[in-house]
């Protein structure tokens, strides 16, 4: 493997549809020459589970390259810096599927500790192997896509069960000191604030606050973070909290003004303004339109790119 210089990092954001456990990115959509024109690393809020049908080219995650075929499966955590690149003018075909850790162990109403001990081992490192280095995670992967394909008579209740199985092979493929990982994500300066601004949105703090998660004076924060996301801190903790209020507008029937408070704005007229300008129409409008929630997300346009 060689060593790749690290530039910005662009964030892409991805949603899993409501009702479902996981995002499946499939299809023929998928055939494509990777990376064209693409010269920065990326990071998503969700882990990635990739494989590759066919093809060949670099899979760069954080400072290490490798080269990727058919046959071979990526799994990347929140928050890794990773691109996927095609050797010039060969298309390559990879499907993907991303998952909300915290959201699956959830939905099975394990213990909190467990939970806990489960995700902080599926965030430890990213892998990339081949078929035959872990027969029965692609076998997963491989299932999920068959359920998410065909769409049959309790596929939903399938995909959830196989995903719950699926993390805890992962969990306990990364304790196995296998070649192939590619160690702790160290090199995301932002990773510590990020973690931060999703546990605490409800809640008033401030910007130091996240500089001292991250160890840095605020000043330099604010500039770190202005290079790497291509938005300001206050900018990514709005759009969160925005994301925040239209699942709640989507799941309940609580006043705006709930809505507000739950998500952290302090004054009604704050969160009417941040809404209308991150979404592009007022919390009431977007009530009766619920089934846009996803698609208005994936169209915010304040910097940071929502998927592909």
């Amino acid at each position: 493997m060689s060593k790749k210089k690290k530039g910005s990092a662009e964030f892409r954001y991805y949603e899993v549809p409501r009702e479902e456990a996981v995002l499946a990115l499939m299809g023929n959509k998928w055939i494509q020459v990777y990376g064209e024109n693409i010269n920065n690393l990326h990071f998503h809020n969700l882990i990635e589970i990739g494989y590759c049908h066919y093809g060949a080219g670099e899979l760069v995650i954080e400072e290490d390259q490798y080269r990727f075929g058919a046959g071979m499966v990526s799994c990347i955590p929140a928050n890794f810096l990773h691109v996927t690149k095609s050797d010039t003018h060969v298309r390559a075909f990879w499907e993907y599927l991303y998952i909300s850790p915290a959201d699956i162990l959830k939905q099975q109403g394990k213990p909190m500790q467990e939970t806990r001990n489960i995700i902080d081992a599926v965030n430890r490192s990213a892998f990339f192997i081949k078929v035959e280095e872990n027969p029965i995670f692609v076998t997963l992967i491989r299932a999920i896509f068959e359920e998410m394909q065909n769409k049959n008579a309790y596929y939903r209740e399938c995909v959830g069960g196989l995903a719950y199985t699926l993390l805890y092979e992962i969990a306990r493929f990364n304790g196995r000191g296998n070649v192939q990982s590619c160690g702790k994500n160290n090199s995301l300066q932002l990773e510590n604030a990020i973690e931060y601004v999703e546990r605490n949105y409800p809640n008033n703090f401030k910007i130091a606050d996240l500089a001292n998660e991250c160890h840095m004076s605020e000043t330099h924060f604010r500039r770190v973070f202005q290079e790497k996301m291509n938005m300001t801190p206050v900018e990514y903790v709005n759009f969160v909290r925005i994301k925040k209020a239209c699942e709640l507008i989507d799941k309940t029937d609580i006043s705006m003004e709930d809505v507000a408070e739950k998500v952290g704005f302090i004054t009604p007229s704050t969160f009417n303004r941040n809404f209308r300008r991150i979404i592009g129409t007022s919390p009431y409008q977007w009530k009766k339109r619920p089934d846009n929630h996803e698609g208005k997300l994936l169209e915010y346009k304040i910097s940071a790119l929502k998927g592909w």
